[in-house]
């Protein structure tokens, strides 16, 4: 059914490569605004993932001449810089959405979020991150995560040792738990990897299309993460069917179930118990992997995440 509609051009941008990947998923033609050099922002079809014919790459200063369907914001840069100095005024009252990947980030609870238009959709990728903004006048809705992993590639668990998947994580600090990885990793073996991972003794960037088959030989998952939205690595481990241990704070409190799919607390000391038993009895860390991979399926299949982005491109165009 999806295959069969006209497909919208959609002009958009790449911020989050994983995400823009998965969202490309939909039925609709893709085109990235790029710059000389593809820097952070507008970097195109870069990278090794496998980018289908759907997406296509636009040199900003093709922008303003081009016809498309619906701008598909994606960074606060983009709404109050691009929107004003590249679009041409025909383009700027096209349909709009505003996809915020993050929870608020001054305050957790009054940030005012930037957007405020009740023209404008805006789409939170958690129902964490809706309940947090405060976001005026401007409609809200929520596009669950939905995601692709290798073929074949499962969980095996056969190294004692559990992973933790950031980037930059030493320059983000307590945010995403630099704190609690550092003195976890004393108690438990952990290994850290993404980018600049060694700066913190970690191993480094694993690829894109690596990174599940890396993982998989892990016993368990570890996320540190204290104020996040809900990250992709995370809904990626779980659907090769690893068990996931994680701070017990934001959207992740509505997606492990203790005992069922892995462990989340807000002691980290009751976390390092959890992982001590996942690496003593592999046969438990199975069972909770195969939980894991059942909840990803329900809640995070890639098919229902490209049906919701359908419906909500073609509500905003209708």
């Amino acid at each position: 059914m999806l295959h069969n509609c006209r497909h919208l051009r959609v002009l958009t941008w790449h911020v989050h490569g994983n995400y823009l990947y998965y969202l490309t998923h939909a039925p609709h033609d893709f085109y990235l605004v790029t710059k000389p050099g593809h820097p952070p922002g507008y970097a195109g079809r870069v990278g090794v993932l496998p980018w289908g014919d759907n997406v296509h790459e636009i040199g900003i200063e093709e922008v303003p001449d081009r016809q498309f369907d619906v701008i598909l914001y994606q960074h606060r840069t983009h709404w109050e810089h691009d929107r004003e100095q590249v679009l041409s005024a025909e383009q700027q009252r096209l349909p709009r959405v505003y996809i915020e990947h993050d929870p608020p980030q001054d305050s957790p609870f009054q940030q005012w979020h930037w957007v405020d238009d009740p023209d404008t959709l805006l789409v939170h990728v958690t129902h964490f991150n809706q309940l947090m903004w405060d976001c005026g006048v401007t409609p809200t809705r929520v596009i669950e995560h939905g995601v692709v992993v290798p073929e074949g590639v499962r969980y095996s668990g056969g190294l004692e040792r559990g992973i933790v998947v950031l980037n930059h994580l030493a320059q983000r600090g307590r945010r995403l738990g630099a704190d609690v990885f550092a003195e976890t990793r004393t108690r438990v073996p952990l290994d850290l990897v993404g980018m600049d991972a060694e700066r913190l003794g970690g191993i480094g960037e694993i690829g894109n299309l690596e990174l599940a088959a890396f993982s998989a030989r892990y016993r368990f998952f570890f996320n540190p993460i204290r104020w996040t939205s809900l990250g992709l690595a995370i809904v990626e481990a779980m659907m090769i069917g690893m068990p996931i241990v994680g701070l017990a704070t934001t959207e992740l409190t509505t997606v492990i179930r203790n005992g069922e799919n892995g462990f989340i607390h807000t002691d980290v000391s009751a976390l390092v118990d959890a992982m001590k038993e996942l690496l003593r009895d592999p046969d438990e860390a199975r069972r909770l992997g195969a939980g894991a991979r059942r909840t990803a399926l329900e809640r995070f299949h890639i098919d229902r995440f490209a049906q919701d982005w359908h419906e909500v491109l073609r509500h905003v165009t209708a």
